[in-house]
C-alpha cells in the first residue's frame, strides 16, 4: 500500500503537465492544426510574388514559403512538398533577377529559405544558394559606411540598425545556416546580436520599442522579436554563455504579453492602448512563442498552456474559407508618431499574416 501511494505521488506532478500540455491538442473541428494548416499553407500554390521594392522575393512571401514548406514537411505531404520546390524552380533559372541582393536584413533573411529546402530535400543547389546569404551577413562590404563598419568592429552584424523586427531577420537565417552545417559561430552570431538587442530595447515592462527613437509598443514589431528569440532558443546549447540573459529576456517579455493579452485571447495594433483594434499577424507571433514555450518547457504549462489555447482559439476565425487571414497590419516603417499606428491599414491575405500563423500551425505539429 505505502509504494502504491508513493507511486501516485510521483505520477501527479507528471500527469498535471500532461493534462495542462493537452491545452495544446483536443481542438474542435475547424480549429484544428492540420485544418488550418491546409487551408493557409495550400493556398501559397497560386499566390503571386510580393517584391521587395518590386525587384525582388520579400521577407513576407519567404516565411509565408518557409512556413508551407514547414507544414508539408511536418505532414509528410510529399505531394506538396513537390508543388513548393516546383514554384522555387525558376529562382534557379528565369526567375534569377528576383533573388533578393545581399546588403540588408529585410534581403539576407530570404537565405533561410533555400536552407529549409536543403534539410527537406537534401538537394545541394539550396544549400550553395542560402549559405551566401548567412555568410554576407558578417562579411563587411568595401562600400560599407562608416557606422555600419563600427557595428562590425564590435563583433555584431554590419547590418545592424536597432529596429525590433531584425531580431527575426538576422536570427531565421543564422539559425538555419548552424542547422545546416553545425557550426556554432552562427549561433554565436545571433546570440550576440539578441543580447545587444535584449539590452538596448527591452523596456522594463519586458516589452520593445520599435527602435529607439519609437517609444511605442506596436504589436507586430513586438512579434518578430518574440518569434526571434524562440527560434533561437531551440538551437541554442544549454550551456551557450549568452543563453541565460536570452532566456532572461524572453520570460520577461512573455510574463508582460500574458498580461497584455486582451479577453478575446488576441493582442493589439498597439499592445499597451486598450481602444487600439486587435492585429493577427503580431497577435499569431506571440501564440507561437507560447505555444513553443509551453512544449518546450521554458514555460509553466499551468500558467501559459491556456493562454496558449485560447490565443489560438481566437485566432482561427480571422481565417477565411479560402485561407486568407484578416485583419493584418501592413508592412510598417518606423515613425516616431503614435497615430501613426493606430491608422496603419488593414489587409486580407497579407503575407505578414500569413506565415505567423503558419509558424502556430508548425508549433501545434511538432512532438
Amino acid at each position: 500500500m505505502h509504494k502504491k501511494l508513493i507511486t501516485l505521488l510521483l505520477l501527479i506532478p507528471f500527469q498535471f503537465v500532461l493534462a495542462q500540455k493537452s491545452e495544446l491538442t483536443n481542438f474542435p473541428k475547424g480549429y484544428t492544426p492540420e485544418e488550418v494548416g491546409k487551408l493557409i499553407a495550400y493556398r501559397f500554390e497560386d499566390a503571386k510574388h510580393a517584391l521587395h521594392a518590386g525587384k525582388w522575393i520579400s521577407y513576407p512571401e519567404t516565411f509565408y514559403w518557409s512556413g508551407a514548406l514547414k507544414f508539408a514537411a511536418l505532414t509528410k505531404d510529399k505531394k506538396f512538398i513537390k508543388v513548393l520546390q516546383n514554384k522555387f524552380e525558376p529562382l534557379f533559372t528565369t526567375e534569377k533577377a528576383l533573388l533578393p541582393i545581399k546588403n540588408h536584413v529585410d534581403l539576407n533573411m530570404f537565405g533561410s529559405l533555400p536552407l529549409a529546402f536543403y534539410q527537406v530535400t537534401k538537394e545541394k543547389r539550396y544549400y550553395d544558394l542560402g549559405m551566401p546569404y548567412a555568410d554576407t551577413q558578417w562579411e563587411v562590404p568595401g562600400n560599407a559606411k562608416p557606422e555600419e563598419k563600427e557595428w562590425a568592429n564590435k563583433g555584431y552584424t554590419w547590418q545592424t540598425r536597432l529596429w525590433i523586427d531584425d531580431m527575426y531577420m538576422i536570427t531565421i537565417v543564422q539559425t538555419q545556416a548552424y542547422k545546416v552545417t553545425k557550426d556554432i559561430k552562427y549561433l554565436d552570431r545571433a546570440a550576440k546580436e539578441m543580447v545587444l538587442y535584449l539590452d538596448e530595447l527591452q523596456r522594463p515592462n519586458g516589452l520593445f520599442y520599435h527602435a529607439p527613437d519609437v517609444p511605442f509598443y506596436w504589436l507586430r514589431g513586438n512579434g518578430w522579436m518574440a518569434a526571434g528569440v524562440t527560434e533561437l532558443l531551440r538551437y541554442l546549447p544549454k550551456n551557450h554563455k549568452d543563453r541565460s540573459r536570452i532566456m532572461e529576456g524572453y520570460h520577461t517579455m512573455m510574463k508582460s504579453l500574458k498580461k497584455y493579452q486582451t479577453e478575446s485571447g488576441m493582442w493589439n495594433q498597439l499592445i499597451d492602448e486598450a481602444d487600439s483594434w486587435a492585429e493577427t499577424s503580431g497577435s499569431a507571433m506571440f501564440a507561437y512563442a507560447f505555444i513553443t514555450g509551453v512544449k518546450q518547457g521554458w514555460l509553466d504549462a499551468n500558467e501559459y498552456g491556456p493562454a496558449a489555447r485560447k490565443a489560438w482559439m481566437a485566432l482561427v476565425p480571422y481565417v477565411n474559407d479560402k485561407g486568407a487571414v484578416s485583419e493584418v497590419c501592413v508592412g510598417t516603417n518606423k515613425k516616431n508618431d503614435k497615430q501613426y499606428y493606430y491608422d496603419r491599414p488593414r489587409r486580407t491575405g497579407d503575407y505578414h499574416g500569413q506565415a505567423p500563423y503558419l509558424w502556430c500551425v508548425n508549433a501545434l505539429l511538432e512532438k
